[in-house]
């Protein structure tokens, strides 16, 4: 059996979190567009976008590493501005049995946050922590901002 585990990061931005609700819910192809050097392209393979159970891949550089993830909208919450994507195949799951990832937009009164979650599992006792994978969604979201607030 496996380790699971969680990593969580709340980053609090100046952009309003409307934007990232939008953009990885039913704008996923246009994250490349604000951050290159992380998110490479995204693919719609199946269902609608924005939708449960529609299937997105990702193409990315992760800790130096070049990769390709197809994850499944697990959940899309409109009120709470929660996404939930699962990875279901890629170059992720040579590593980890399996990893979910989750970004809420968080009220904070005057700003916004952006809060990923990554929930994992490892293989073993001795495979790698996800921190390569919570420093890129710091990375996307500081792009992100950036080029929303110089709109």
């Amino acid at each position: 059996m496996g380790v699971t585990g969680k990593l969580e990061v709340e980053v609090d931005i100046k952009a309003s979190g409307d934007v990232f609700h939008e953009l990885f819910g039913s704008r996923p192809h246009d994250v490349s567009n604000f951050t290159p050097d992380v998110i490479h392209g995204c693919d719609h393979h199946e269902g609608e976008l924005g939708q449960v159970g529609s299937v997105i891949e990702w193409e990315y550089t992760v800790g130096g590493k070049k990769g390709v993830a197809k994850e499944l909208v697990e959940l899309v919450d409109e009120e709470k501005k929660i996404i939930r994507l699962k990875v279901i195949d890629g170059d992720i799951l040579k590593d980890y049995k399996s990893m979910t990832v989750t970004i809420h937009v968080v009220p904070q009164g005057d700003f916004d946050a952006i809060k990923w979650e990554i929930d994992f599992e490892r293989f073993d006792d001795f495979g790698p922590y996800p921190t390569d994978f919570m420093d890129a969604a710091i990375k996307v979201t500081r792009d992100i901002e950036a080029h929303h607030l110089n709109e």
